[in-house]
C-alpha cells in the first residue's frame, strides 16, 4: 500500500491527500513534520534529504516534492481525468501547478506564517500588508481566468486545481482584506462541494 509521510495541516500534504481522495486511492499516512518530528531521523533523511514533507513510498519508489507527487499519482491513477490525456490540456493544467508555486506561494506563505504561526509580538505586519497586496494581484489573475471556465484547465478538475485549490482555501481563511473576485468566489464554492476537498483541504489553519 502507498505510504505517505506528513501532517494534515501542511498545505503540501493536503495537495497529495486531496489528489489521492479524488482518485479513491488507499494509502497509509504517518505523522511527520513540526510537532511530530521524524523528518530529521536518519531513515527519513535517507528518503528525503531535505527533511521536509510530504514523502511517499509507492512499492519501493520514493518520491518527494508535493507537485511532483501529485503529477506522478495522477499519471498513474488518474490518466485521462485528473491528468488530462490531451497534450495541450495537460500543459494547461501543468502550467497552473507551477504558477501556484512560483507566484502564489511567495506571497501567501509569509502572510500565513505571520498571522497564524507567529506570536503576535513577532509578526511583521508591514510584510503582511505588502504580501497581501501581491497575493490579491495574483488571485485577480485567477479570477479573470475563471470567468471563462469552471476549473483552471477547463470543464473538469485536473492537477492544475490541486495546488490552486489548496492556496485558495488558505487565502480565504486568513484574516486579510480581499477585493471582490466573483469568479474566484464561485470556484471556491465549487471546490467546497467536493467531498475529497472538504476532507483533505478544509482543515482549520494552524
Amino acid at each position: 500500500m502507498l505510504k505517505l509521510w506528513g501532517r494534515i495541516t501542511s498545505i503540501n500534504v493536503q495537495k497529495v491527500r486531496w489528489a489521492l481522495a479524488e482518485m479513491a486511492v488507499p494509502y497509509e499516512r504517518v505523522e511527520a513534520g513540526m510537532e511530530y518530528g521524524v523528518v530529521n531521523e536518519p531513515f527519513y533523511k535517507a528518503m528525503n534529504p531535505n527533511s521536509r514533507i510530504p514523502t511517499i513510498d509507492d512499492d519501493g519508489f520514493i518520491l518527494w516534492e508535493s507537485n511532483a507527487i501529485v503529477r506522478y499519482l495522477a499519471a498513474k491513477q488518474g490518466a485521462g481525468t485528473l491528468s488530462p490525456a490531451n497534450a495541450r490540456a495537460h500543459a494547461d493544467a501543468d502550467r497552473w501547478m507551477d504558477w501556484a508555486s512560483t507566484t502564489l506561494q511567495p506571497s501567501v506563505t509569509p502572510v500565513f506564517w505571520n498571522l497564524i504561526r507567529s506570536a503576535p509580538e513577532k509578526r511583521n505586519m508591514k510584510e503582511v500588508a505588502d504580501q497581501t497586496v501581491k497575493a490579491n494581484e495574483a488571485f485577480q489573475i485567477v479570477d479573470q481566468v475563471l470567468a471563462n471556465r469552471p476549473y483552471m484547465a477547463g470543464d473538469n478538475l485536473t492537477i492544475g486545481d490541486i495546488p490552486m485549490g489548496a492556496f485558495v482555501h488558505r487565502w480565504y481563511k486568513l484574516p486579510v482584506e480581499r477585493p471582490a473576485m466573483p469568479h474566484l468566489d464561485a470556484y471556491f464554492e465549487r471546490l467546497q462541494s467536493r467531498a475529497a476537498y472538504r476532507e483533505a483541504v478544509m482543515i482549520p489553519l494552524s
